[in-house]
């Protein structure tokens, strides 16, 4: 591998980050969400209806109040300017502006995307990017998408689009390509090619503003006056005149055979007349093109060639096997060249992709094969192409616009009123862009960890900016998500800060900057959580469903039977690893700041107390004895019951392993005197924990243990997860033991039966919608956890501990090589076998044997426990990119890049 900083790629990145005149180039991207509508922001309803205030077949007439969606788009950074494609196959009830799916009432499991799109390819400042979307020859079967979902149970798979005929008749690839000339100059191609007897396409490139002038707010930040795209016929351009970005022009190049495009003009105005039976205060509005094109319409586009919003309107013939291409450039008037389309936009779509290429080349090992090469580069490209605009400011959006109609009083008490104070208007890395076209706290920590090795600046300005006080709330709570701010993630940020930090650089040569800036703001969060999730005030916390959603018996969001409150063995082992990840960020920052040192052996004495409080004897622990494995208790008034129920919830105990050095703990002196003191009078303490054990055998000199469940523990605990009856699955640790499938766990309750059965897939419960399932599947974030702790685990036992994996196999090996099974078990779901087909993809034929399809890969969200099919979200490119972060490693990387939390003291 040649050193990254080498490739023109990664110039162009420290060059930004230095602020180099000229060198902005992340300001333009595919920022541009999935999905607009059904979210909280446009939601302005009494009853907080996302869905159903502005539903799909709303969007294309109602102009959107705090974004933009398209399909396979650009903007820029503030979402001012925006570029997508919209089609028609001539069978269409709808012109494809936008990406059809179902909310969260019609699908039977919960909202889903009814698509086939894929991201091929981007580079961290998108100089190059490149997405597919297939457009089926026959009309879009919207209405038997929504019809056979709703047929369907619970007990189903979801149904499809690749389910339905819509493919049988051919379809269409059509393929989006950006890459930069400079940083405001933006050459697009866009290849059509025909998979089918039909010949004919409309394409319609469309380039428009974001509304922000209707809603009453002149003069505030933000709401510029009205803008205006206008045809210069002498140039044969359009040109843009907006009051905060400078003018572009914009050329449609010819499509094949030399035609050139109509030139369309509305604005991007709400259809009043469409969706309300109200007077439109002007005619032209944002489904003017689709009136026009589907429907005939006449009158529905300016004849002043002037609007908001502008297509080039292409009748494209192409032949079954053929393609064709057309050349569109977005360019900043004083970047323009004369000749849009000549030699130099093929030289630097050439030069752009061997940029990419070598970019890439420096980021994997030598030797991956081309397939694994090929799963690393979609899984990068996702993280790219999920990244977003993201606009909400609370306090507007409780409040209503003064020129809109004044939303309802309860709204001000509310979903998220109690966060007025936040303000978001930045770039953020998202989930899913269609299905959760938001942030997730915990969502991002992995995000960033994926993308620490694709671009480190990023990652470390992602992490600082949920801890801005913008985002984070004065009580020190960091946002969860859109749907309910004041919900409760797993508190993984310190973790995911102190990873991205490793990662950043050589030691000595680390960002420290970053490190003490976050370690600052994860004091205030910590401490929100001890004040707030430990009730009892002993050290043994609660938190909700923590983003596990279904795991428990009961929905562990809201009230628990007879005002009781749970103990959970998983919200208090996250409370560990919090102190184990904040006690290696003070170690590195004592180290050149011995201030630091004192609240080292605050997180020191902290952890030892919560993990006293997990193992405690006499049956008010979390640990029971009896079965060897961790549990949640249920606390109703005098009344405790241990929920015997094996999942996630008690493996997550072994993540708050921490490997110490003595030759760090001897520089800090006051720390190290603090730690001898409270070891030896504090010992009641340290029964039941592997507390600062030390071993001084060969190699081994200096290593001390910290960690909540003991070697005996940890036996005991692997023994499940490793047994393929129970947790391990061929693609992984599942979330829930597999034994809960002919024997569902029963709890019972004054006359109340509640029963958890093993669910390998798709959730056969309402709960928290529906649409995701900790009941067996195997979930990549977890699953990423497990094996960094397994290898800190090794760094101190290496081989003087192995185990059977798997379990009964008669198969011994050390904790790293389990580790590296459990890492070949979940790579080998996006890996083709013999006859070409990759588990993640189930039984869809299409992508085995069909050249088209062979070489295209989803990320999905969680996978079946059973078989590797992909459910929930089909582009989770974010922490399911962490694929693509083990192959990496397995391909080659090298081993300090994939230390744990305290693994470098």
């Amino acid at each position: 591998m040649q050193p990254s900083g080498s490739t023109v790629e990664q110039q162009r990145l420290s060059a930004a980050v230095a602020r180099v005149p000229g060198s902005n180039w992340q300001r333009w991207g595919p920022y541009l969400s999935e999905r607009q509508w059904g979210t909280v922001r446009e939601d302005y309803s009494a009853d907080s209806s996302a869905w159903k205030y502005l539903p799909h077949d709303h969007a294309r007439s109602r102009a959107y109040r705090w974004g933009e969606d398209g399909l396979l788009g650009f903007t820029d950074r503030e979402c001012r300017l925006c570029f997508s494609l919209a089609l028609w196959n001539g069978q269409d009830g709808i012109l494809k502006e936008r990406l059809f799916g179902l909310d969260g009432r019609e699908g039977n499991h919960g909202e889903d995307v009814k698509e086939c799109y894929y991201y091929l390819d981007a580079t961290p400042t998108g100089s190059y990017c490149k997405a597919l979307y297939k457009y089926p020859h026959a009309a879009f079967p919207y209405r038997e998408l929504l019809e056979e979902n709703g047929r369907r149970g619970r007990d189903v798979p979801e149904y499809e689009l690749t389910d339905t005929s819509a493919f049988d008749d051919g379809h269409w690839d059509v393929q989006a390509e950006y890459v930069k000339g400079s940083p405001n100059d933006i050459l697009i191609r866009l290849t059509i090619t025909n998979h089918g007897p039909l010949n004919t396409l409309h394409l319609i490139p469309q380039l428009w503003f974001r509304n922000t002038w209707s809603w009453g707010r002149d003069g505030q930040e933000g709401a510029w006056p009205q803008p205006e795209i206008r045809l210069d016929r002498q140039a044969g351009c359009l040109r843009t005149d907006h009051a905060s970005l400078e003018p572009f022009n914009f050329w449609a190049g010819p499509g094949p055979r030399d035609k050139k495009p109509r030139w369309l003009f509305t604005d991007n105005e709400t259809n009043r007349a469409a969706l309300f039976n109200a007077d439109n205060p002007d005619p032209y509005c944002k489904d003017a093109f689709h009136r026009l094109i589907v429907h005939a319409e006449k009158g529905v586009v300016k004849r002043k060639r002037a609007g908001t919003k502008a297509g080039a309107h292409y009748k494209l013939r192409v032949k079954k096997g053929g393609e064709a291409v057309v050349e569109l450039r977005l360019s900043n008037v004083t970047e323009s060249t004369e000749e849009p389309f000549g030699p130099t936009f093929s030289e630097l779509f050439d030069r752009r992709k061997a940029e990419a290429d070598d970019f890439y080349d420096a980021k994997y090992p030598a030797g991956m094969k081309r397939q694994d090469r090929l799963i690393c580069r979609q899984a990068d490209a996702g993280l790219i192409w999920t990244k977003q605009f993201y606009y909400y400011v609370v306090k507007d959006w409780l409040e209503g616009d003064p020129a809109q109609p004044a939303p309802a009083e309860k709204r001000k008490v509310g979903r998220n009123s109690e966060w007025k104070h936040l303000f978001s208007r930045d770039i953020l890395t998202m989930p899913d862009a269609w299905e959760y076209p938001w942030f997730a706290a915990w969502d991002t920590a992995f995000h960033c960890v994926a993308f620490a090795k694709l671009d480190p600046f990023f990652a470390r300005d992602q992490l600082i900016l949920f801890l801005r006080e913008w985002y984070m709330h004065p009580n020190g709570q960091i946002p969860a998500y859109e749907w309910n701010f004041s919900d409760v993630n797993p508190p993984v940020h310190a973790w995911a800060v102190w990873r991205v930090y490793q990662m950043s650089g050589e030691p000595g040569k680390r960002d420290r900057a970053f490190l003490a800036r976050s370690f600052q703001k994860l004091l205030m969060n910590f401490t929100w959580w001890v004040n707030r999730k430990d009730p009892t005030g002993r050290n043994v916390f609660g938190g909700g469903f923590l983003g596990l959603d279904n795991i428990g018996v009961f929905d562990r969001s809201k009230n628990l039977p007879e005002g009781g409150h749970l103990e959970q063995a998983d919200g208090t082992a996250w409370m560990a690893f919090y102190c184990a990840s904040m006690l290696s960020i003070a170690f590195e920052l004592a180290s050149e700041d011995p201030v630091y040192a004192d609240v080292a052996s605050k997180f020191f004495e902290h952890y030892i107390a919560i993990g006293h409080a997990m193992n405690t004897a006499g049956g008010s622990g979390l640990w029971d004895e009896e079965d060897g494995f961790y549990y949640d208790r249920l606390i109703c008034g005098e009344r405790a019951f241990t929920m015997k129920l094996r999942s996630m919830v008690g493996i997550i105990p072994l993540f708050t392993v921490d490997v110490l050095e003595d030759a760090v703990i001897d520089r800090l002196p006051n720390f190290r005197k603090r730690m001898r003191w409270f070891l030896k009078n504090r010992q009641e303490m340290l029964v039941g924990l592997a507390y600062m054990e030390q071993e001084s055998g060969e190699g081994e000199h200096g290593l001390r243990l910290l960690s909540v469940p003991t070697r005996e523990k940890l036996e005991r605990i692997l023994a499940y997860v490793l047994d393929e009856k129970e947790f391990l699955s061929p693609y992984g640790v599942r979330s829930m033991s597999k034994i809960y499938d002919e024997n569902p766990y029963v709890f019972k309750l004054d006359g109340t039966t509640h029963e958890v059965r093993y669910t390998p897939a798709e959730s056969r419960t309402s709960m928290f919608g529906g649409n995701s399932n900790w009941r067996g599947p195997v979930w990549f974030p977890l699953n990423f956890l497990l094996i960094e702790a397994l290898q800190r685990f090794h760094r101190y036992y290496g081989d003087d501990l192995k185990v059977e994996c798997p379990t009964s196999s008669g198969t011994m090996m050390n904790l790293a090589e389990v580790a590296q099974d459990l890492e070949r078990r979940l790579i080998s779901l996006f890996q083709p076998d013999e006859n070409g087909r990759r588990p993640c993809h189930g039984e869809d034929a299409c992508y085995a044997d069909d050249p088209a399809w062979q070489d295209l890969i989803l990320f999905y969200e969680y996978f079946d426990g059973d078989n590797g099919r992909g459910c929930g979200a089909s582009h989770q490119t974010g922490w399911t990119a962490l694929a693509g972060f083990m192959l990496e490693h397995v391909g080659g990387r090298a081993e300090t890049d994939d230390l744990g939390p305290g693994m470098e003291g």
